[in-house]
């Protein structure tokens, strides 16, 4: 492929004067024209082996945008010998990328873990990405593929259904009756777009034709999407002046736009410029989302995340269109984000910045409402290979499809190649019963929140009216779930699935304690339920017998966070005023520090009291005979809720 991709976003043109090899190299270069500058980067390379790390860089990168990441790779490691660990994140991600495609995985993920050694975040997703990647090596494939016999020798890509037997794609086949103009950054003639019909039984195209003719151009005619009904068509185009001419910016590029226009009687009428284009930067590859309220795009507008980003904007039922919002750091990163699809709020989408195979790989992210992306899911092989894999799209309840790759074994740059999605769930579930765990009844309308391994909830839900729940969770994962209900404990637990899918963990209770069990009244005052703690004679340490009762105190503070308690210690009347004074302070200073030892923060204990024998339950005062029962009673410690 000679990175039909990335052309979709410039077109270059220049006149190169008399100059030194090197500065006609730098002139291709900045021009875009990527062949011509390899020539003579190439030739001044001959005589100059100690040219310096921009020349390798830019001769890197003229043959990275032209897929040869073998030929890239030789001068990237040049780079990297020279720059190590501060190459910029793009140039070592474009490295890392030749490595994969040139299969040498090993020694791309001992990079990246190098590279990112201080980066715990980045180093926590690579990890979670990998991780999700090697677990599709272990189960059987999702998808079956086949090579389409439409291909050519040029470059043919990209997939949008048109009715359910036609297609649209685009290519730069034989153009012996179009334009003879030829595009400098790759040699090769200009991206026109074409219809074929499917053959509902092979799933072959056939029979393909110039579609829209009216909307043929001198230049790149790719990149559109059609409203549901196929009233209404969103395309790309280059910035033109009046003369049908390229209008280029002062670096000598033009960039792209998105329109809108009517679809009546095989021609495109009513055409408009979206209001977020502007010619200082392009906007392509549009998508509407299935329903049509949602145009995803990419840009490299200022503000993103890396080179092209990939952008959405709501369309509503007037025709009129928000300001367009970035869909943020989970699928944007410092590469190249491109192509969108989305169906059924699943956003598919090509990239170089996620951990992947190589070169481009599709990926899957769920949209969970606006401006919320779960983390994206690498779709594995076969739909990636190690070379660019893109323009991803699907149909029919998820059953079939089309993407596009250059990967060997294909006929050109670019081929088309189709899928049928095998209905293979690679879930396990996990199910049980939420229970009182007093009185052990089901509890329903317990609230179930299931989250990765970055917190993200990933699942919410709630217990039937029996108490009973199912969660199905995706296989070789790890996740939090966490159980709660009003008045109630929270429960956590945390779930790993394995490799072997439609596996149940069920039969699961969770017992949830309500907060009415943990506690009781005494008049208006409510105190943590506790038997009576019990002290050596004459002592103040914490005993064995006493340590189970406080921690029914912990765990009440535990699984209550906003409860807040005062301690009050009393003794009988047996000794003197005085000293029992001083041992009941001793006691609740002594259960108090107990409790803050099991990280119960000081701010929930209001005060630490004894009380002596000033405060009796039973009237069993100094010289009056009272039984061992009565004088247990007074002996007592009180942890007295003030606030919950």
């Amino acid at each position: 492929m000679k990175n039909i991709l990335f052309i979709l976003f410039f077109f270059s043109g220049s006149l190169l004067f008399s100059q030194s090899l090197l500065e006609k190299a730098n002139k291709h270069f900045e021009a875009m024209e990527f062949q011509d500058a390899i020539e003579k980067y190439e030739k001044y390379l001959e005589k100059n082996s100690n040219a310096g790390q921009n020349t390798y860089l830019k001769l890197a990168d003229s043959y990275f945008n032209l897929t040869e990441y073998e030929k890239a790779l030789k001068w990237y490691s040049k780079v990297y010998e020279i720059q190590q660990n501060t190459m910029s994140e793009y140039n070592f991600l474009k490295y890392v990328e030749c490595l994969k495609a040139n299969r040498d995985n090993e020694k791309a993920n001992e990079l990246l873990k190098n590279y990112f050694k201080n980066d715990t975040e980045k180093l926590k997703l690579l990890a979670y990405q990998k991780k999700e990647l090697d677990s599709l090596d272990k189960k059987d494939p999702l998808f079956k593929i086949k090579h389409l016999e439409i291909n050519t020798n040029k470059s043919d890509f990209g997939t949008v259904k048109y009715t359910e037997n036609r297609v649209i794609f685009y290519s730069t086949r034989d153009t012996s009756n179009l334009s003879q103009k030829m595009y400098s950054w790759n040699d090769q003639p200009y991206l026109n777009t074409y219809i074929a019909e499917r053959n509902l039984t092979t799933n072959e195209l056939h029979n393909e034709s110039l579609f829209l003719q009216n909307l043929k151009t001198n230049f790149h005619d790719a990149t559109l999407t059609f409203s549901p009904d196929f009233k209404l068509i969103y395309f790309t185009e280059n910035y033109l002046k009046k003369s049908n001419k390229i209008k280029v910016n002062k670096e000598g590029f033009s960039n792209m736009k998105i329109l809108r226009g009517k679809i009546e009687e095989d021609k495109v009428t009513d055409i408009e410029v979206l209001q977020f284009n502007d010619v200082s930067y392009s906007c392509a590859h549009p998508c509407l989302s299935d329903d049509g309220k949602y145009l995803f795009f990419v840009s490299d507008m200022p503000g993103g995340y890396g080179e092209t980003d990939i952008y959405y904007c709501e369309v509503f039922p007037d025709g009129s269109i928000n300001t367009p919002v970035n869909a943020g750091p989970y699928v944007n990163t410092v590469g190249r984000e491109m192509f969108p699809y989305f169906e059924k709020n699943i956003l598919y989408f090509a990239s170089d910045g996620h951990f992947g195979l190589g070169g481009l790989d599709i990926f899957e992210v769920e949209m969970k409402g606006k401006n919320n992306f779960l983390l994206p899911k690498n779709l594995g092989a076969p739909i990636n290979s190690n070379r660019d894999d893109f323009a991803f799209s699907i149909y029919s309840d998820d059953h079939y499809g089309y993407f596009s790759s250059n990967r060997s074994l294909g006929k050109g740059d670019d081929d088309i190649y189709f899928f049928t999605k095998e209905e293979i769930k690679s879930e396990q579930y996990y199910s049980g019963t939420v229970l009182d765990k007093t009185t052990e009844l089901p509890l329903p309308d317990a609230t179930i929140s299931v989250k990765d391994v970055f917190g993200d909830e990933v699942q919410s839900l709630q217990s039937d009216a029996e108490g009973n729940f199912n969660i199905a969770l995706p296989c070789d994962s790890n996740f939090t779930v966490t159980f709660s209900k009003p008045n109630y404990t929270t429960e956590t637990v945390t779930v790993t699935t394995t490799s072997e899918p439609m596996k149940e963990m069920s039969n699961n209770k969770i017992y949830l304690t309500n907060y009415d069990s943990l506690v009781e009244k005494d008049g208006d005052v409510e105190k943590v339920k506790v038997n009576p703690i019990y002290f050596d004679l004459d002592k103040y340490a914490i005993t064995p017998k006493a340590e189970i009762e406080l921690d029914k105190v912990v765990y009440t503070m535990e699984k209550f966070p906003n409860v807040k308690i005062k301690i009050e210690s009393h003794t009988d009347s047996r000794g003197s005023d005085a000293h029992n004074l001083i041992l009941s302070d001793n006691r609740a200073k002594s259960t108090q520090a107990y409790i803050l030892s099991k990280g119960i923060s000081p701010e929930r204990i209001e005060s630490a009291i004894g009380y002596g024998e000033t405060r009796l339950k039973v009237n069993c005062p100094n010289g009056v005979k009272c039984s061992e029962e009565q004088h247990a009673i007074n002996r007592r410690s009180d942890f007295i809720i003030i606030s919950k």
